[in-house]
């Protein structure tokens, strides 16, 4: 008969041991990678028979026998508590290894996302360096277009400032003739008064003296006839003296 020592004893150790197996037969995996196993179920068969024919004949045995089978039930407990350790720790190295696999995949995923990104990335700095390139030029003609510009602007300021000075000595000129045509409009309009004045007079003296002569050729012309009438009278007398003769 098992002492309720060891039955508490295998009943704690085997507690995990169920679960473990529980565990291994619920994970096709761990099943395929459990070599100890059957070793381990070997041990307890072992440990349970050794202890049943142990507690039969504990009674008949003496204090060194029991010291002996006392050791030997302990190498045996120990030998099963190695044997679940190792299988926790076969569990644990499944799981690591699943987990190390799983992160290679995720590894190789990101590797290739990576790639993908590099390869963007080198796509994005060469269209950013064609771009750079444009700018460059852009630039480059512009400070060519600005220095042209600037040359050509300073010759049109050039240009406008002689104009300008042409335009002001033209206009200075402009208005000297202005000026000197006012004031020879304005002798002119004074020598024009002036003259029409003149002819006024002129015409009126004309005139004057016209009627005067009219006048001193109706008075000549007055005399003459008076003067003339006595003559032809005596002429005609004389005329007719003769003939009657």
């Amino acid at each position: 008969m098992i002492s309720p020592f060891f039955k508490k004893k295998d009943s704690a150790a085997s507690a995990p041991d169920q679960e473990a197996r529980a565990t291994s037969i619920n994970d096709p995996e761990l099943q395929n990678n459990e070599p100890g196993t059957e070793e381990v179920e070997q041990t307890e068969s072992a440990a349970e028979l050794f202890a049943v024919m142990s507690s039969s004949s504990k009674a008949n045995l003496d204090k060194k026998s029991l010291d002996l089978i006392f050791s030997v039930e302990q190498i045996i407990q120990a030998r099963q508590h190695s044997d679940r350790n190792i299988h926790e720790l076969q569990d644990r190295l499944n799981h690591a290894n699943n987990h190390v696999d799983r992160l290679n995949r995720d590894v190789k995923n990101l590797n290739k996302v990576i790639e993908e990104r590099e390869k963007n990335i080198l796509e994005l700095e060469n269209k950013l360096i064609e771009k750079n390139l444009k700018v460059d030029q852009v630039m480059e003609d512009y400070r060519e277009l600005q220095t042209q510009m600037s040359g050509e602007t300073e010759e049109l300021k050039a240009v406008i400032d002689l104009e300008q000075q042409k335009y002001s000595s033209l206009m200075q000129k402009h208005n000297e003739t202005q000026a000197e045509r006012n004031k020879r409009i304005n002798e002119l309009e004074e020598r024009i008064s002036r003259l029409e004045a003149e002819g006024n007079h002129l015409r009126q003296k004309y005139e004057t003296t016209r009627q005067e002569k009219a006048y001193l050729a109706n008075m000549i012309q007055d005399f003459t006839n008076r003067m003339s009438m006595p003559f032809a009278n005596q002429a005609n007398s004389a005329a007719d003296g003769s003939g009657d003769n």
